[in-house]
């Protein structure tokens, strides 16, 4: 189905329009002005939660790391007792 071109055309200029006649903003109480408010209380708190949850996964993630190396080292350590025993078995 295509779009006739008077729409695409309507839709553009309305675009150009809204972007071309931008009318300043104003930042919530977080980011401009009161620091103390409790908004910005409540989104230090949020962050902080998330820098939390951030170091809980990479802790889980970094101590499987630590567990693999662990069993692997223990595995090559029976391998290597294991091929020692045969073949001191097959000098016998």
């Amino acid at each position: 189905m295509k779009t006739p071109l008077v729409t695409r055309t309507l839709l553009a200029g309305l675009v150009a329009a809204s972007t071309l006649s931008a009318q300043p903003l104003f930042a919530c109480a977080a980011c401009f002005g009161k620091s103390d408010s409790r908004l910005a209380l409540g989104m230090n708190y949020g962050i902080f939660v998330l820098l939390g949850v951030v170091f809980v996964v990479l802790s889980g993630v970094a101590g499987f790391g630590f567990y693999l190396v662990k069993k692997s080292a223990e595995v090559a350590a029976a391998e290597a007792a294991l091929s020692e025993s045969a073949s001191s078995t097959e000098k016998v």
